[in-house]
């Protein structure tokens, strides 16, 4: 277990600056008092075009998904610890969105369609909340829509006789999408569903 949160932990450091080198180019940020760190202007680079298989089974684009204020995260269902953490945090925020009024999303992208088929994403994301999209793919499409996203996913190798329970080591951030205005900032496993909620709430309010 141990060595399941310290691959995590430095998968997310190699995630992170991934991220953070899209810092701000000198404009003014809009959104300034939205974001938690200095990340600002300059990252239009983080999200783009993918297709995908949603939980019913229907191929999907990026426009078919993110067609609302949309938090994306990348995991997988088979995960032990934290996929279900990170994404029950995100379905606490949302809940909290909710009763406030605002309509939210969130896109659950599986790193293993080994294993992920759209029933299993279908079980994992109703549990979750009912604006919880789940997506799955080829390897090649899923490995293209984390490139988009700049994140980081890898097979381990799984002890002989055991070859079904492998695990998957994966970046954890969660990022919040707009459908005109693309990436608008990123959560990491430390944010609480009161401050994620409050995080976006301010975007959507200022126009994002």
């Amino acid at each position: 277990m141990q060595r399941i949160y310290a691959v995590t932990a430095a998968t997310a450091i190699v995630a992170l600056v991934g991220v953070t080198w899209f810092v701000t180019s000198g404009e003014e940020d809009a959104f300034a008092d939205c974001r938690a760190g200095a990340i600002g202007t300059g990252v239009a680079s983080i999200g783009g075009p993918f297709e995908l298989t949603d939980e019913t089974g229907a191929v999907v684009t990026e426009k078919d998904v993110i067609t609302k204020p949309t938090l994306v995260y990348f995991g997988y269902t088979f995960c032990p610890d934290v996929c279900p953490l990170d994404n029950a945090r995100n379905a606490e925020a949302m809940r909290i969105l909710d009763g406030q009024g605002y309509d939210v999303q969130s896109a659950f992208i599986s790193i293993d369609p080994e294993r992920d088929s759209p029933e299993h994403l279908a079980d994992f994301t109703s549990y979750m909340h009912d604006n919880m999209i789940g997506l799955t793919g080829t390897p090649e499409q899923v490995k293209a829509a984390s490139q988009a996203y700049k994140t980081y996913y890898r097979k381990q190798e799984p002890e002989e006789g055991m070859e079904e329970y492998y695990l998957m080591d994966h970046s954890t951030f969660t990022y919040l999408m707009f459908p005109e205005s693309g990436f608008a900032d990123f959560f990491k496993r430390d944010e609480t569903p009161e401050s994620m909620a409050k995080r976006v709430s301010c975007f959507i309010d200022a126009g994002a």
